[in-house]
């Protein structure tokens, strides 16, 4: 059983290191190129709807962790972005990953990272600009950033190259965990355990897996293999993405600092609402 625990561990660990090191020199590369303040300034005086596109673009070409991100939320709101637009990006950043997407059309499919950007991508927009129709705008406290500097532009190629090597040190460990997790799910765990308790059309597994995601803090880059493995030992498409988007959109210590900058009735509302996005979404993965 162990040799066959530590024969998929070494498949899986090598198949994900190659393709994570291509995509993110790629992206990294590509960084030089992606006008940042040009979209800061669109998304303040753009039509509501073009803005929260914008914020789509601007959460998928700043691939950072939930943490990560309440510093650029911070930077926004204090540049006057929109409340609705800034939620838009604070839902959409920690789940539209360049690098974790791409891993996702590699071990999942094309369709199944097409549905998840576009589901995850229409649930950020509807949320957002549903908390700001309820009048949450005014929970958030005033907070400024000192010495910030969420972007880095002008990178050469060397310059992508130190970049890979940090977004290494801090996201690849959980890739490896989630492969060591996943290779023991495959050899360890009986398909027909799986099969019987996780699979078929048990619909109350998916908001079971939403809750179950927040407090966990599962990142994208360790989900990818153990989703991989959990899905071909049988377990349902949806409650799988529940747990994926739940884990990796809200967590606690992302609920720790987003408690420095709102109240926490929007503290709440925001983990509510990641909930349901995280709910809906694996709901419409049973449909497609």
């Amino acid at each position: 059983m162990w040799g066959e625990v530590a024969r998929s561990f070494l498949e899986i660990a090598l198949e994900l290191t190659m393709l994570f090191i291509a995509i993110s020199f790629l992206i990294n590369l590509l960084q030089e190129f992606i006008p940042y303040a040009k979209m800061e300034t669109l998304m303040r005086v753009s039509h509501p709807l073009l803005s929260g596109g914008l914020a789509l673009v601007f959460a998928f070409v700043t691939p950072f962790c939930s943490c990560s991100t309440i510093p650029v939320v911070v930077n926004l709101l204090n540049n006057r972005i929109r409340f609705g637009i800034v939620m838009v990006f604070l839902f959409a950043s920690p789940v539209l990953d360049p690098t974790i997407l791409t891993l996702m059309t590699a071990v999942l499919g094309w369709k199944v990272a097409l549905y998840y950007t576009l589901i995850t991508s229409v649930l950020s927009i509807m949320i957002g600009f549903t908390l700001e129709k309820l009048g949450y705008e005014k929970e958030v406290k005033k907070v400024l950033v000192k010495n910030y500097d969420p972007i880095k532009n002008g990178l050469s190629l060397k310059g992508a190259i130190n970049e890979t090597i940090q977004l290494m040190k801090t996201v690849y460990p959980y890739l490896l965990i989630g492969a060591a997790i996943g290779s023991i799910i495959h050899g360890a765990v009986p398909t027909e355990f799986i099969t019987q308790y996780f699979g078929g059309e048990n619909w109350w597994l998916v908001p079971i897996a939403a809750v179950v995601g927040v407090p966990l803090y599962i990142r994208l880059s360790s989900m990818i293999p153990i989703t991989q493995i959990m899905i071909a030992k049988g377990m349902a498409l949806g409650p799988v993405m529940a747990l994926m988007i739940s884990s990796a959109g809200a967590s606690l210590p992302e609920l720790t600092l987003l408690n420095s900058i709102f109240t926490k009735k929007l503290v709440v509302a925001f983990v509510i609402s990641v909930i349901t996005m995280s709910t809906i979404s694996g709901f419409l993965f049973y449909i497609v």
